[in-house]
């Protein structure tokens, strides 16, 4: 029994290893903007998102820190489904850009879109988000 033990809690480590796996590939420009994307506009939470943001990104999320600062979202706050979809893509060495379609619906069941544009830049040998804006 003890033999076959450490056999099954390897098997166990390795399966829920995989379930790891199904985010986004944070070694690419698309995956680190996706990420971003889904931090800060589909489960608003600007703290994860700074994780992948450099110079101006930074700089904007830091400025809705201060802004939304005494506003609480967790888990009882009541917040939108937002899918997105990719419009373009436009990627030259270090820099990289992606224009997203984002459906915001709300539980009323009203819905309306917004389009975000994300720039990316490679750090080092780390894909960052650099800016982002948001449009109609």
């Amino acid at each position: 029994m003890l033999k076959t033990l450490p056999r099954f809690i390897v098997a166990l480590i390795f399966v829920g290893s995989l379930g790891g796996g199904c985010g986004h590939d944070l070694n690419t420009a698309q995956g680190v903007a996706e990420e971003f994307v889904d931090q800060h506009y589909v489960y608003i939470d600007i703290q994860k998102a700074k994780q992948y943001a450099v110079g101006l990104a930074l700089a904007k999320l830091n400025e809705e820190i201060r802004l939304t600062a005494g506003q609480s979202i967790d888990a009882a706050t009541q917040k939108p489904k937002i899918n997105y979809s990719l419009l373009e893509k436009k990627e030259s060495g270090n820099r990289a850009s992606f224009l997203y379609e984002g459906t915001i619906r709300s539980d009323d069941g009203s819905s309306f879109t917004r389009k975000w544009l994300i720039a990316t830049r490679k750090e080092g040998n780390q894909w960052r988000v650099s800016n982002f804006s948001e449009s109609d």
